[in-house]
Protein backbone atom coordinates (compact mmCIF):
# COMPACT_ATOMS: atom_id res chain seq x y z
CA UNK A 1 0.00 0.00 0.00
CA UNK A 2 1.51 3.79 -1.01
CA UNK A 3 1.40 6.51 1.76
CA UNK A 4 0.05 9.46 0.86
CA UNK A 5 1.62 12.73 1.71
CA UNK A 6 -2.00 13.17 3.67
CA UNK A 7 -1.22 10.38 6.21
CA UNK A 8 2.43 11.38 6.22
CA UNK A 9 1.57 14.93 7.87
CA UNK A 10 -0.96 13.34 9.97
CA UNK A 11 1.00 12.49 13.02
CA UNK A 12 3.25 15.85 12.88
CA UNK A 13 3.09 18.38 15.42
CA UNK A 14 4.96 21.80 15.91
CA UNK A 15 8.08 22.35 14.26
CA UNK A 16 8.24 18.90 12.87
CA UNK A 17 5.57 19.36 9.89
CA UNK A 18 7.72 22.03 8.81
CA UNK A 19 11.57 20.63 9.19
CA UNK A 20 10.02 17.39 6.90
CA UNK A 21 8.78 19.79 4.13
CA UNK A 22 12.19 21.44 4.35
CA UNK A 23 13.79 18.10 4.01
CA UNK A 24 11.76 16.89 1.45
CA UNK A 25 11.90 19.80 -0.47
CA UNK A 26 15.88 20.19 0.19
CA UNK A 27 16.33 16.34 -0.15
CA UNK A 28 14.29 16.36 -3.69
CA UNK A 29 15.82 19.47 -5.18
CA UNK A 30 19.61 19.32 -3.78
CA UNK A 31 19.97 15.86 -3.86
CA UNK A 32 21.58 16.16 -6.98
CA UNK A 33 23.97 18.10 -6.51
CA UNK A 34 25.08 16.41 -2.59
CA UNK A 35 25.13 13.04 -4.83
CA UNK A 36 27.73 14.53 -7.55
CA UNK A 37 29.95 16.02 -4.74
CA UNK A 38 29.41 12.50 -2.85
CA UNK A 39 31.03 10.36 -5.83
CA UNK A 40 33.61 12.60 -6.89
CA UNK A 41 34.65 12.82 -3.18
CA UNK A 42 34.98 9.18 -2.91
CA UNK A 43 36.94 9.48 -6.64
CA UNK A 44 39.03 11.87 -4.82
CA UNK A 45 39.80 9.80 -1.57
CA UNK A 46 40.97 6.91 -3.51
CA UNK A 47 43.47 9.19 -5.39
CA UNK A 48 47.02 9.03 -3.38
CA UNK A 49 47.33 5.15 -3.81
CA UNK A 50 46.20 5.61 -7.33
CA UNK A 51 48.93 8.45 -8.07
CA UNK A 52 51.51 6.31 -6.01
CA UNK A 53 50.82 3.83 -8.60
CA UNK A 54 50.32 6.07 -11.97
CA UNK A 55 53.73 8.02 -11.20
CA UNK A 56 55.89 5.66 -9.82
CA UNK A 57 58.40 5.85 -12.39
CA UNK A 58 58.70 9.44 -11.46
CA UNK A 59 58.10 9.38 -7.65
CA UNK A 60 59.84 6.08 -7.06
CA UNK A 61 63.92 4.59 -7.62
CA UNK A 62 66.40 2.13 -5.96
CA UNK A 63 67.29 3.45 -2.10
CA UNK A 64 70.39 4.72 -1.66
CA UNK A 65 72.87 4.86 1.25
CA UNK A 66 74.95 8.04 0.27
CA UNK A 67 72.48 10.80 -1.46
CA UNK A 68 74.20 13.24 -3.55
CA UNK A 69 74.07 16.95 -2.24
CA UNK A 70 71.04 19.08 -3.00
CA UNK A 71 72.92 21.29 -5.49
CA UNK A 72 73.44 18.93 -7.48
CA UNK A 73 70.39 17.50 -7.80
CA UNK A 74 69.33 20.53 -8.58
CA UNK A 75 72.23 21.34 -11.39
CA UNK A 76 70.38 18.08 -13.23
CA UNK A 77 67.04 19.19 -12.72
CA UNK A 78 67.96 22.57 -13.99
CA UNK A 79 69.59 20.50 -17.17
CA UNK A 80 67.13 19.03 -18.69
CA UNK A 81 66.42 23.17 -19.79
CA UNK A 82 63.13 23.88 -18.09
CA UNK A 83 61.35 27.40 -19.60
CA UNK A 84 60.94 28.74 -16.08
CA UNK A 85 62.64 29.84 -13.07
CA UNK A 86 63.78 27.77 -10.33
CA UNK A 87 61.58 28.60 -7.09
CA UNK A 88 62.04 25.79 -4.47
CA UNK A 89 63.07 22.26 -3.95
CA UNK A 90 61.43 19.16 -2.02
CA UNK A 91 63.76 17.05 -1.16
CA UNK A 92 63.43 13.32 -1.11
CA UNK A 93 60.96 12.88 2.13
CA UNK A 94 62.14 9.38 2.71
CA UNK A 95 64.62 6.44 0.83
CA UNK A 96 63.52 5.06 -2.30
CA UNK A 97 61.73 8.35 -2.76
CA UNK A 98 62.64 11.10 -5.24
CA UNK A 99 63.62 14.87 -4.99
CA UNK A 100 61.45 17.13 -6.43
CA UNK A 101 62.90 20.63 -8.30
CA UNK A 102 60.44 22.90 -8.96
CA UNK A 103 59.66 25.51 -11.57
CA UNK A 104 58.09 28.26 -12.84
CA UNK A 105 56.14 27.68 -16.53
CA UNK A 106 54.37 30.11 -18.92
CA UNK A 107 50.90 28.79 -19.12
CA UNK A 108 50.38 27.14 -15.68
CA UNK A 109 47.81 28.32 -12.86
CA UNK A 110 48.66 30.25 -9.77
CA UNK A 111 49.31 27.57 -7.93
CA UNK A 112 51.25 25.16 -10.17
CA UNK A 113 54.55 24.66 -10.92
CA UNK A 114 56.54 22.10 -12.59
CA UNK A 115 58.01 19.70 -10.58
CA UNK A 116 61.39 17.95 -12.47
CA UNK A 117 61.50 14.33 -10.06
CA UNK A 118 65.85 13.32 -9.18
CA UNK A 119 66.87 10.12 -8.20
CA UNK A 120 69.14 11.34 -4.78
CA UNK A 121 71.20 8.77 -5.56
CA UNK A 122 72.85 9.01 -8.55
CA UNK A 123 71.32 12.46 -10.00
CA UNK A 124 69.11 11.08 -12.99
CA UNK A 125 66.29 12.48 -14.06
CA UNK A 126 62.86 10.39 -13.95
CA UNK A 127 60.32 12.63 -15.39
CA UNK A 128 58.15 15.88 -15.13
CA UNK A 129 54.83 16.52 -13.75
CA UNK A 130 52.73 19.60 -13.04
CA UNK A 131 52.36 19.84 -9.08
CA UNK A 132 49.62 21.77 -7.48
CA UNK A 133 49.34 23.90 -4.63
CA UNK A 134 50.94 23.50 -1.43
CA UNK A 135 50.08 19.38 -0.65
CA UNK A 136 52.18 19.37 -4.33
CA UNK A 137 49.39 16.87 -6.01
CA UNK A 138 50.00 15.47 -9.55
CA UNK A 139 47.73 15.84 -12.45
CA UNK A 140 45.44 12.79 -11.89
CA UNK A 141 44.69 14.31 -8.51
CA UNK A 142 44.30 17.82 -9.46
CA UNK A 143 41.68 16.82 -12.12
CA UNK A 144 39.57 14.99 -9.67
CA UNK A 145 40.09 17.56 -7.33
CA UNK A 146 39.01 20.27 -10.15
CA UNK A 147 36.24 17.86 -11.04
CA UNK A 148 34.86 17.54 -6.99
CA UNK A 149 35.15 21.51 -6.93
CA UNK A 150 33.40 22.36 -10.60
CA UNK A 151 33.05 20.04 -12.38
CA UNK A 152 35.74 21.37 -14.62
CA UNK A 153 33.52 23.58 -15.47
CA UNK A 154 35.85 26.69 -13.63
CA UNK A 155 35.15 29.75 -10.86
CA UNK A 156 30.98 29.28 -12.44
CA UNK A 157 31.28 25.79 -11.73
CA UNK A 158 31.76 25.83 -7.72
CA UNK A 159 28.08 26.80 -7.43
CA UNK A 160 27.35 23.26 -7.48
CA UNK A 161 29.67 22.19 -4.98
CA UNK A 162 28.81 25.02 -2.95
CA UNK A 163 25.37 24.70 -2.82
CA UNK A 164 25.72 20.65 -1.87
CA UNK A 165 28.20 21.84 0.87
CA UNK A 166 25.27 24.85 2.28
CA UNK A 167 22.67 22.16 2.29
CA UNK A 168 23.92 19.14 3.57
CA UNK A 169 24.28 20.06 7.11
CA UNK A 170 20.15 21.30 7.21
CA UNK A 171 18.98 17.74 5.15
CA UNK A 172 21.41 15.78 7.75
CA UNK A 173 19.96 17.83 11.01
CA UNK A 174 16.88 17.90 10.05
CA UNK A 175 16.68 13.93 9.22
CA UNK A 176 17.89 13.68 12.63
CA UNK A 177 15.22 15.38 13.97
CA UNK A 178 12.68 13.84 11.98
CA UNK A 179 14.33 10.16 13.02
CA UNK A 180 14.35 11.00 16.92
CA UNK A 181 10.77 12.27 16.76
CA UNK A 182 9.59 9.35 14.34
CA UNK A 183 6.69 7.39 14.43
CA UNK A 184 7.50 2.99 15.16
CA UNK A 185 5.65 1.66 12.34
CA UNK A 186 7.99 -0.88 10.21
CA UNK A 187 5.67 -1.87 7.07
CA UNK A 188 5.97 -0.70 3.40
CA UNK A 189 7.58 2.39 3.02
CA UNK A 190 8.08 2.88 6.97
CA UNK A 191 10.85 -0.05 6.33
CA UNK A 192 12.78 1.80 3.09
CA UNK A 193 12.05 5.38 5.81
CA UNK A 194 13.78 3.25 8.66
CA UNK A 195 16.95 2.50 6.60
CA UNK A 196 17.14 5.59 5.54
CA UNK A 197 16.71 6.81 9.18
CA UNK A 198 19.24 4.46 10.30
CA UNK A 199 21.83 5.05 7.81
CA UNK A 200 21.49 9.27 7.89
CA UNK A 201 22.12 8.82 11.77
CA UNK A 202 25.24 6.60 11.13
CA UNK A 203 26.62 9.47 8.73
CA UNK A 204 25.66 12.04 10.13
CA UNK A 205 28.75 14.00 11.91
CA UNK A 206 30.48 12.94 8.90
CA UNK A 207 27.85 14.97 6.74
CA UNK A 208 28.02 17.79 8.71
CA UNK A 209 31.50 18.04 9.05
CA UNK A 210 32.08 17.57 5.23
CA UNK A 211 29.77 20.09 4.87
CA UNK A 212 31.40 22.76 7.01
CA UNK A 213 34.79 22.18 6.05
CA UNK A 214 33.83 22.51 2.55
CA UNK A 215 32.15 25.73 3.35
CA UNK A 216 35.51 27.00 4.57
CA UNK A 217 37.01 27.34 1.10
CA UNK A 218 34.18 27.78 -0.90
CA UNK A 219 33.64 31.31 -2.76
CA UNK A 220 30.80 33.02 -1.17
CA UNK A 221 30.38 31.22 2.59
CA UNK A 222 34.03 30.92 2.29
CA UNK A 223 34.72 34.83 2.10
CA UNK A 224 32.37 35.53 5.36
CA UNK A 225 34.32 32.55 7.38
CA UNK A 226 37.77 34.60 6.25
CA UNK A 227 36.45 37.58 7.51
CA UNK A 228 35.44 36.15 10.96
CA UNK A 229 38.90 34.53 11.24
CA UNK A 230 40.73 38.06 10.42
CA UNK A 231 38.69 39.63 12.72
CA UNK A 232 38.75 37.29 15.24
CA UNK A 233 42.81 36.57 15.01
CA UNK A 234 42.01 33.17 14.07
CA UNK A 235 44.09 33.41 10.99
CA UNK A 236 47.43 31.08 11.31
CA UNK A 237 50.30 33.70 11.20
CA UNK A 238 52.64 34.65 8.78
CA UNK A 239 56.68 34.04 8.47
CA UNK A 240 57.94 37.59 9.92
CA UNK A 241 61.54 37.95 8.93
CA UNK A 242 64.09 40.51 10.29
CA UNK A 243 65.83 41.21 7.10
CA UNK A 244 67.65 38.77 4.33
CA UNK A 245 71.15 40.02 5.19
CA UNK A 246 73.08 39.72 1.72
CA UNK A 247 71.38 38.83 -1.57
CA UNK A 248 71.47 35.22 -1.51
CA UNK A 249 71.46 35.82 -5.14
CA UNK A 250 68.95 32.69 -6.27
CA UNK A 251 72.15 30.61 -6.10
CA UNK A 252 71.41 26.99 -6.35
CA UNK A 253 74.55 25.79 -4.46
CA UNK A 254 73.41 27.80 -1.18
CA UNK A 255 70.40 25.21 -1.07
CA UNK A 256 72.55 22.46 1.35
CA UNK A 257 73.37 24.98 3.89
CA UNK A 258 69.74 26.75 4.14
CA UNK A 259 68.83 23.35 4.71
CA UNK A 260 71.09 22.80 7.28
CA UNK A 261 70.28 25.89 8.98
CA UNK A 262 66.55 25.06 8.97
CA UNK A 263 67.33 21.35 10.72
CA UNK A 264 69.33 23.19 12.88
CA UNK A 265 66.56 25.51 14.15
CA UNK A 266 64.06 22.33 15.00
CA UNK A 267 62.58 22.01 11.23
CA UNK A 268 62.55 18.80 11.51
CA UNK A 269 59.86 16.75 9.21
CA UNK A 270 60.59 14.88 6.49
CA UNK A 271 58.66 16.77 4.05
CA UNK A 272 59.51 20.28 3.53
CA UNK A 273 60.08 22.73 0.59
CA UNK A 274 63.05 24.71 0.63
CA UNK A 275 61.62 28.49 -1.26
CA UNK A 276 64.04 30.42 -2.96
CA UNK A 277 64.32 34.27 -2.31
CA UNK A 278 62.17 36.47 -3.95
CA UNK A 279 63.97 38.89 -4.43
CA UNK A 280 67.36 41.05 -3.67
CA UNK A 281 67.46 40.90 -0.11
CA UNK A 282 65.33 38.56 0.39
CA UNK A 283 65.79 35.34 3.26
CA UNK A 284 65.02 31.91 1.69
CA UNK A 285 62.18 29.84 3.22
CA UNK A 286 61.96 26.44 4.32
CA UNK A 287 58.79 24.93 5.47
CA UNK A 288 57.55 21.88 6.64
CA UNK A 289 54.51 20.30 4.56
CA UNK A 290 53.67 17.46 6.14
CA UNK A 291 50.05 17.32 6.63
CA UNK A 292 49.66 13.96 8.80
CA UNK A 293 49.39 13.15 12.21
CA UNK A 294 51.14 15.13 14.34
CA UNK A 295 50.51 18.30 11.77
CA UNK A 296 54.34 19.67 10.94
CA UNK A 297 53.59 23.02 9.49
CA UNK A 298 56.77 24.75 11.02
CA UNK A 299 58.31 27.34 8.85
CA UNK A 300 61.84 29.41 8.90
CA UNK A 301 63.23 31.87 7.45
CA UNK A 302 67.01 31.75 6.46
CA UNK A 303 69.43 34.42 5.17
CA UNK A 304 71.07 32.88 2.40
CA UNK A 305 74.53 34.73 3.17
CA UNK A 306 74.97 33.84 6.52
CA UNK A 307 72.75 30.85 7.28
CA UNK A 308 71.30 32.68 10.45
CA UNK A 309 67.39 32.02 11.08
CA UNK A 310 65.96 35.41 10.47
CA UNK A 311 62.59 34.46 11.68
CA UNK A 312 60.06 31.44 12.36
CA UNK A 313 56.26 30.13 12.55
CA UNK A 314 55.62 27.44 14.38
CA UNK A 315 52.73 25.42 14.57
CA UNK A 316 52.11 25.16 18.05
CA UNK A 317 51.81 28.65 18.05
CA UNK A 318 48.94 28.82 16.06
CA UNK A 319 45.39 29.81 17.63
CA UNK A 320 43.82 27.00 18.40
CA UNK A 321 40.82 28.12 15.84
CA UNK A 322 43.46 27.94 12.92
CA UNK A 323 44.54 24.73 14.19
CA UNK A 324 41.15 23.29 13.87
CA UNK A 325 40.96 24.53 10.61
CA UNK A 326 44.16 22.88 9.50
CA UNK A 327 43.25 19.75 10.68
CA UNK A 328 39.84 20.06 9.04
CA UNK A 329 40.94 20.37 5.21
CA UNK A 330 43.38 17.62 6.00
CA UNK A 331 40.78 15.37 7.38
CA UNK A 332 38.56 16.80 4.32
CA UNK A 333 40.75 15.57 2.10
CA UNK A 334 41.97 12.47 3.29
CA UNK A 335 45.63 13.00 4.67
CA UNK A 336 45.47 13.52 8.38
CA UNK A 337 45.50 10.15 9.44
CA UNK A 338 46.27 8.67 6.39
CA UNK A 339 44.44 5.38 5.24
CA UNK A 340 41.67 5.57 7.94
CA UNK A 341 41.02 8.75 7.11
CA UNK A 342 40.11 7.66 3.61
CA UNK A 343 38.14 4.25 4.58
CA UNK A 344 36.03 6.63 6.86
CA UNK A 345 35.64 9.82 3.67
CA UNK A 346 34.88 6.15 1.69
CA UNK A 347 32.28 4.92 4.15
CA UNK A 348 30.78 8.38 4.44
CA UNK A 349 30.71 9.40 0.98
CA UNK A 350 29.45 6.25 0.00
CA UNK A 351 26.59 6.38 2.72
CA UNK A 352 25.46 9.88 1.07
CA UNK A 353 25.44 8.04 -2.07
CA UNK A 354 22.57 5.38 -0.80
CA UNK A 355 20.69 7.84 0.96
CA UNK A 356 20.25 9.77 -1.99
CA UNK A 357 19.17 7.00 -3.93
CA UNK A 358 17.18 5.90 -0.80
CA UNK A 359 15.27 9.27 -0.64
CA UNK A 360 14.54 9.49 -4.46
CA UNK A 361 12.98 5.97 -3.98
CA UNK A 362 11.01 7.16 -0.91
CA UNK A 363 9.77 9.68 -3.10
CA UNK A 364 8.92 7.36 -6.12
CA UNK A 365 6.52 5.31 -4.26
CA UNK A 366 4.68 8.12 -2.83
CA UNK A 367 3.47 8.91 -6.56
CA UNK A 368 -0.46 7.83 -7.28
CA UNK A 369 -1.06 4.48 -7.29
CA UNK A 370 -3.46 4.86 -10.59
CA UNK A 371 -1.94 7.78 -12.11
CA UNK A 372 -2.29 6.99 -16.18
CA UNK A 373 0.73 9.33 -17.07
CA UNK A 374 3.95 9.71 -15.50
CA UNK A 375 3.78 11.12 -11.87
CA UNK A 376 6.15 11.90 -8.90
CA UNK A 377 5.72 11.64 -5.11
CA UNK A 378 3.51 14.41 -3.74
CA UNK A 379 5.04 17.14 -1.85
CA UNK A 380 4.56 17.31 2.13
CA UNK A 381 1.44 19.24 2.24
CA UNK A 382 1.43 22.78 2.95
CA UNK A 383 0.61 25.17 5.78
CA UNK A 384 2.83 22.58 8.21
CA UNK A 385 3.80 26.22 9.81
CA UNK A 386 0.03 26.86 11.46
CA UNK A 387 1.14 23.62 13.33
CA UNK A 388 3.87 25.51 15.24
CA UNK A 389 3.40 28.16 17.56
CA UNK A 390 4.16 31.66 16.85
CA UNK A 391 7.45 32.35 18.83
CA UNK A 392 8.96 29.31 17.62
CA UNK A 393 8.54 30.41 13.55
CA UNK A 394 9.55 33.90 14.88
CA UNK A 395 12.83 32.00 16.35
CA UNK A 396 13.18 29.61 13.05
CA UNK A 397 12.38 32.67 10.39
CA UNK A 398 15.19 34.80 12.07
CA UNK A 399 17.76 31.75 12.56
CA UNK A 400 17.23 31.33 8.81
CA UNK A 401 17.75 35.10 8.22
CA UNK A 402 21.11 34.94 9.87
CA UNK A 403 22.10 31.55 7.85
CA UNK A 404 21.55 32.37 4.82
CA UNK A 405 23.39 35.79 5.13
CA UNK A 406 26.04 34.29 6.37
CA UNK A 407 25.61 31.16 3.65
CA UNK A 408 24.63 33.29 0.65
CA UNK A 409 24.10 29.88 -1.63
CA UNK A 410 21.30 28.14 1.16
CA UNK A 411 20.04 31.92 1.44
CA UNK A 412 19.37 32.60 -2.21
CA UNK A 413 17.97 28.85 -2.72
CA UNK A 414 15.60 28.75 0.03
CA UNK A 415 14.11 32.04 -1.15
CA UNK A 416 13.91 30.62 -4.76
CA UNK A 417 12.16 27.70 -3.29
CA UNK A 418 10.02 29.58 -1.47
CA UNK A 419 9.17 31.64 -4.02
CA UNK A 420 8.27 28.81 -6.53
CA UNK A 421 6.04 27.31 -3.69
CA UNK A 422 4.24 30.03 -3.72
CA UNK A 423 3.56 30.02 -7.34
CA UNK A 424 2.95 26.05 -7.45
CA UNK A 425 0.09 27.12 -4.58
CA UNK A 426 -1.68 29.80 -6.17
CA UNK A 427 -1.81 27.87 -9.26
CA UNK A 428 -3.28 25.07 -7.55
CA UNK A 429 -5.73 27.14 -5.49
CA UNK A 430 -6.90 28.80 -9.06
CA UNK A 431 -7.13 25.52 -10.74
CA UNK A 432 -8.92 24.70 -7.70
CA UNK A 433 -11.61 27.41 -7.83
CA UNK A 434 -12.53 26.97 -11.43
Amino acid sequence: MTTTSDQVVQSTTGLRGLVLRCHFYAGVLVGPFVLVAALTGVLYALTPQLESWLYHGELSVPVSSRPLPLAEQVLAARATNPTGSLVAVRPAPEPGDTTRVLFTEPGLGGSERRAVFVDPGTGRVTGSLVASGTSGVLPLRTALDQVHRNLLLGEPGRLYSELAASWLWVVALGGAVLWLTRSRATRGRRRSLGVHGVLGMWVLLGAVFLSATGLAWSAYAGGNVAAVRSALGWAPPSLRTGGGGEHAGHAADRVDDVLASARAAGIDAGALEIGLPDGPGEPWEVTEVERGWPTQVDAVAVDGASGSVVGSVRFADYPVAAKLARWGVDAHTGVLFGWPNQVLLLAVGLGLVVLVVLGYRMWWRRRPVRATAVAFGKPVARGQWRKASTPSVLVLLVVAGLVGWFVPLLGTSLVAFLVVDVVLGLRARAAAGN
